[in-house]
């Protein structure tokens, strides 16, 4: 059989349910089926190769198992690795005969052989592309996550008496003399981060536990310069949703494979195995959505009932099962305050202020530290929705030592609008006082309050009201805070709130944690929240003003302003 017809046979089984698949899976299949109906026509300059195809499945046949309980025996894909990797090297450009797709990204649960598979990949792009002076680079932000890959490709390459004399490993490289290529580790904190490099082929292992996608730019910015390269992401799903896994690469692949979203890529190949929104994740029968190889044998399926009963057992390992054995995304920070996915479903792209024109409107403000962030967050009451719009200021004078050591490109967001840098040294309040009086303008806003934290803004307080308007000062207690901070998030939960999908905002608010009293009150406490919160902080502070607003009209400010009738609602 024609490896053409082993692909269409198995999309169709995976279609029609005979193989137990996720819909992302199936979206996957049938993107292939398409390609396959419109190749050779005008608008898809691309065919498929079963000799390209065929040729790497046969390199893997090279190699046996280096460990589990197949170790010593010939590697034999299953069809779902087929499928992939039939995919990846079939397909072919018109005219040059080049590969069709320079990356890849695959999610798939633990123990599904992602590293063997890759093993292999980084082997091929070494040796046997056809291709001289291949760079092939393990990245991971870790040096021990990153040598798990390179010294599987090491064992790989001592169970193979047929490549014995053409190899040789040397100070951390495996090195190719014929083809004069190599393949080597890069991680964050070795301080290899691949910067200045060729690379022909790049393996980007457990991307969702970096926390920024530093290493993937390098690495994508430096295959500038070759004619054909391969860039390929495997991954579990994490537990950070606001990392750049999940937040810019999952969200992209899944909109490739969408038929109904109009976002398309015929140079990226996307495979997610995972289980679906309404699985029972205690049904044995959908495991093989996440785990299309362990479920494949009776020890696989053993593995996962122990990984289940601990789960059980010890609620706090249920996140993991879920995360890394289902193939989840599970936001799962400690005492974090909010459930990304919620929040993220509150986003509208393209979103301005221009919505709220000429509404009224409450100002919060957070001044922190002068030389960290400085934000105040916009919030409207408007068709029975929240409508919140957050600006940030940092130093331009400290911003590279902060992207140092808060491992945020805070460059980009100033670049897109999402960061304001602020001149000097330190935050000039006047700047931002100026920034804020600018925007009401230009949007005809109403403000009704500025409710700001009295820490160091004795003298912004005193401009504010010599400018005519209210700046009630919102005490950073649980009496305060403890009921607009849970009313915020329930209106999330509910799609309640609308927001732009301000990046700085939606890393701040995923890096709240929440401290509670023996009442069950809670707040967001700046002194467990390791990253920056300032933006989530200005927000809450003002919704404590909106949320009084809401509750009672008309608005009476003298009411509304003082702490007793706080304490009265909250305490």
């Amino acid at each position: 059989m024609l490896l053409r017809e082993f692909l269409i046979n198995y999309s169709n089984e995976v279609l029609t349910g005979k193989v137990v698949a996720c819909i992302k899976h199936k979206q996957a299949c049938q993107r292939f089926l398409n390609d396959i109906a419109r190749e050779g026509t005008e608008k898809f300059p691309f065919y498929f190769d079963d000799d390209e195809g065929l040729r790497f499945i046969e390199w893997t046949t090279l190699f046996k198992h280096t460990k589990g309980h197949l170790q010593g025996e010939p590697i034999s894909l299953e069809p779902i690795q087929i499928f992939i990797f039939g995919n990846l090297y079939g397909w072919r450009r018109v005219g040059s005969g080049r590969r069709r797709f320079k990356k890849g990204y695959w999610q798939v649960g633990r123990k599904n052989a992602k590293t063997q598979s890759m093993g292999c990949v980084g082997s091929y792009e070494c040796m046997a592309n056809g291709v001289n002076m291949s760079e092939v680079y393990v990245a991971a932000t870790k040096k021990d996550q990153a040598n798990i890959l390179y010294k599987e490709i090491v064992a790989q390459l001592k169970s193979c008496d047929y490549l014995a004399k053409k190899y040789n490993v040397k100070y951390g490289r495996i090195n190719h003399p014929k083809s004069d290529s190599f393949i080597t580790a890069l991680s964050k904190d070795a301080g290899k981060e691949g910067d200045g490099f060729n690379p022909q082929c790049a393996l980007v292992d457990e991307y969702h536990a970096h926390k920024t996608s530093e290493i993937y730019d390098v690495l994508v910015s430096g295959m500038g310069a070759r004619s054909e390269p391969l860039i390929m992401i495997i991954t579990t799903a994490g537990f950070e949703l606001n990392y750049p896994c999940y937040s810019v690469e999952y969200k992209y692949v899944s909109q490739i494979l969408d038929p109904e979203n109009p976002i398309e890529n015929d140079e990226y190949f996307v495979m997610i195995n995972e289980l679906d929104p309404d699985d029972d994740f205690k049904d044995e029968k959908v495991w093989p959505k996440a785990n299309p190889i362990v479920c494949t044998n009776e020890i696989g399926m053993e593995y996962l009932r122990g990984e289940l009963k601990v789960a059980i057992d010890v609620p706090e390992k249920l996140k993991n099962f879920l995360t890394k054995n289902m193939n989840i995304w599970v936001d799962a920070k400690d005492s974090g305050y909010m459930n990304m996915k919620k929040w993220n479903a509150c986003g509208q792209d393209g979103l301005t202020l221009e919505e709220i024109r000429g509404c009224e409107v409450i100002i919060g403000i957070d001044l922190s530290a002068k030389i960290d962030q400085t934000s105040y967050t916009i919030e409207c009451y408007k068709d029975e929705k929240y409508y919140i719009f957050n600006y940030a200021f940092m130093p331009e004078e400290t911003i590279k030592e902060k992207m140092a050591t808060d491992k945020v490109r805070y460059d980009v967001w100033i670049n897109q609008g999402w960061l304001i840098q602020a001149p000097g040294a330190v935050i000039d309040y006047d700047f931002m006082r100026n920034h804020m009086y600018k925007v009401i303008k230009e949007y005809d806003l109403k403000p009704l309050e500025f409710p700001t934290d009295p820490w160091n803004a004795y003298q912004l307080i005193i401009d504010l009201e010599k400018d005519g308007y209210v700046a009630p000062e919102i005490r950073q207690g649980y009496q305060t805070l403890s009921g607009p901070t849970k009313h915020f998030r329930e209106e999330v939960y509910r799609g309640n709130v609308i927001h732009n999908n301000n990046p700085n905002l939606s890393w701040s608010v995923s890096n709240a944690i929440i401290i509670e009293d023996s009442n069950e009150n809670i707040k967001i406490d700046k002194s467990k929240s390791s990253e920056r919160v300032d933006p989530i902080i200005a927000t809450i502070i003002a919704h404590v003003r909106m949320m009084a607003y809401v509750s009672e009209k008309p608005f009476d400010v003298n009411k509304y302003a003082s702490d007793e009738y706080l304490d009265s609602i909250w305490g």
